[in-house]
């Protein structure tokens, strides 16, 4: 009967401290830090509840057919895949860019040139439209020439019959809806360059004229823009613009989306963001350079990944999961 009640003895006191393991293991918790419904997954990191989810998927994304937005966007393509997402990207004017964005039936683009280039878009369509990151700061636009030329500033175009009739009075232009275009239009009037034309082309274009104009060492003027490749391939200055027709010291190149993408598509908002913080001229030039030299957008930006796969990784991680 003793060791009966001796072993029921020892049994309450074994249920009994497991009870107060039990109750008091809190206590412990509280003391080292996060208790285990704070989110965390005991490791340092955010457990996969705290993931930012992807919403809607499918994602067109306009770009117009620039130098920079057509390294940047296959890039930002891709990390948006990387994340779970279908991009449609369509290469269009700087006009229906602006318009797909602000109407919803495009969620951002790649190229927003502001305060100067894209000046009369945002007026129209700055109420319908955010900025959501910025890809490069500071951008400077101007009247390009070969550094060999003995011109200086936009002033010195003003009746000069030298130059006018070597380059038959034109200036090279590219696609009529760039905001480079209508700046070059207003330095014509502003500047007193009545003789002057400014004619319209494309990009691919200009840069196949200018290349031909200075394999011989002959005159051309073009509307020019950094970050390009032909600044760092070819030996080219850009005019002096007193009276900052060109927006002086630069523009910012932004991504810019409709209102509605953060609450449609959070997870790509936030690969956006993620990217614009770690974007700028040195990574767009590098992606410029290796397309002068013979690779596609896309093979250059796969390549540019290939060789950062942290990059990567930072962009997309969490996304979706």
């Amino acid at each position: 009967m003793f060791k009966k009640f001796r072993f029921l003895g020892l049994a309450a006191a074994l249920v009994l401290a497991i009870t107060l393991v039990a109750c008091g293991g809190g206590d412990s918790e509280d003391d080292s830090g996060e208790s285990a419904d704070d989110g965390s997954n005991g490791n340092g990191g955010e457990a996969s509840g705290d993931a930012i989810e992807l919403g809607e998927t499918e994602l067109t994304v306009p770009y117009v057919a620039w130098a920079g937005a057509l390294v940047r966007t296959p890039l930002l393509q891709i990390a948006l895949e990387e994340a779970g997402y279908n991009v449609e990207a369509t290469q269009v004017d700087a006009g229906p860019m602006w318009t797909s964005v602000a109407d919803g039936s495009a969620d951002f683009m790649t190229a927003s040139w502001l305060p100067a280039t894209h000046q009369n878009y945002w007026d129209e369509y700055q109420e319908d439209v955010e900025v959501i990151g910025e890809f490069v700061a500071q951008a400077p636009l101007g009247l390009t020439v070969p550094s060999y030329m003995d011109v200086e500033s936009i002033e010195d175009l003003k009746g000069n019959e030298e130059l006018g009739e070597a380059v038959d009075w034109t200036i090279t232009g590219i696609d009529p809806g760039a905001g480079v275009m209508a700046s070059t239009e207003e330095a014509i009037e502003n500047y007193g360059l009545e003789n002057w034309e400014l004619q319209e082309s494309s990009e691919g274009a200009m840069l196949s004229e200018l290349q031909s104009k200075i394999d011989d060492e002959e005159p051309i003027l073009v509307p020019g823009w950094k970050p390009h490749w032909k600044f760092a391939e070819l030996d080219l200055k850009m005019l002096e613009d007193p009276d900052e027709i060109y927006g002086g010291e630069g523009d910012r190149i932004e991504a810019v989306a409709n209102p509605e993408f953060e609450e449609n598509s959070p997870g790509a908002f936030e690969v956006v963001q993620r990217f614009t913080d770690d974007y700028n001229e040195e990574m767009e030039n590098e992606l410029l350079v290796a397309v002068n030299d013979g690779a596609s957008e896309e093979e250059a930006a796969q390549q540019f990944l290939d060789d950062n796969p942290d990059l990567l990784e930072k962009w997309t991680e969490g996304i979706g999961e």
